[in-house]
């Protein structure tokens, strides 16, 4: 049975007629199938020993874990301030890197609307279709492992987020302004600085507080590939089994995260 809307706006229940039955059995028949053709794949993948000796082994790993080791707070503060730094300095490189690519992507503003922007966009793309944790391994294994494989892993990985959201803004601005300030014999540039900017300046800040939230997030686990930060005393706690610092570490970074968010919603509330 289907349910349809009649002229008043009363729904009523109607007998769906035999093709649209057959193509509801369909696309139940071709989900089902896929879905276990799935499900075959993964089991065949999993060893269920350890599957089902999970409940019992995350039980042992929480009692070890408890109470976290405060002393250890001391080694964490450093690593700290560098998430923080990483989270920070990335987000401001790749907005560096993001404002003149999403002038480049728009359509109103791109000087060549069939390569420039498609080259804009594919950098857009690429950036955004590689994991920042992968952006981290390559760059780890170029420049080396530290704090600032971290942060060129943030950028990049951001550039796309930024460029992508600032464009689109650039494309919803109000063209008759942009008309008034080019009628006055205005160049190019004083077009975008004084006909652009300003229209595109919330959505810029809006931009710019949301990605750093995220990159927070996000730097958070680098460390665990080497790119510095607390996750590498996260992954050198896991490597010796110190449980205790482990939940110490996750404590912390549950609340620096939970920090970012309140700050950067209160900055979202008082640009919005």
């Amino acid at each position: 049975m289907a349910i349809k809307q009649t002229t008043d706006g009363i729904k009523i229940w109607a007998r769906r007629n035999t093709k649209e039955q057959f193509t509801n059995w369909i696309m139940w028949f071709v989900g089902t199938a896929i879905f276990m053709y799935c499900w075959q794949g993964i089991s065949a993948e999993t060893d269920w020993d350890f599957f089902w000796d999970a409940p019992e082994i995350a039980v042992d790993i929480s009692s070890r874990a408890m109470p976290p080791k405060w002393d250890y707070m001391t080694s964490l503060w450093v690593p700290l301030w560098d998430t923080l730094n990483i989270a920070t300095m990335g987000t401001f490189l790749s907005l560096v890197m993001a404002i003149p690519i999403a002038f480049l992507a728009a359509r109103n503003t791109t000087p060549d609307k069939y390569i420039i922007r498609n080259l804009a966009l594919l950098i857009i793309v690429s950036s955004r279709s590689i994991n920042s944790l992968i952006w981290a391994l390559l760059l780890v294994s170029i420049i080396g492992p530290g704090v600032f494989a971290g942060l060129v892993a943030i950028s990049l990985r951001s550039i796309g987020f930024c460029a992508k959201l600032l464009y689109e803004a650039i494309e919803e601005i109000d063209e008759k302004q942009v008309e008034a300030i080019t009628a006055t014999g205005a160049s190019r540039w004083q077009v975008m600085v004084f006909g652009i900017l300003p229209q595109i300046m919330p959505a810029l800040a809006g931009i710019t507080v949301f990605r750093w939230d995220i990159n927070i997030r996000e730097s958070t686990v680098l460390g665990l590939v080497g790119a510095g930060g607390i996750g590498l005393q996260m992954q050198g706690s896991l490597n010796i089994l110190a449980w205790p610092q482990v939940s110490l570490i996750l404590l912390v970074i549950l609340i620096a995260v939970l920090i970012s968010e309140w700050v950067s919603a209160k900055i979202r509330g008082a640009i919005i």
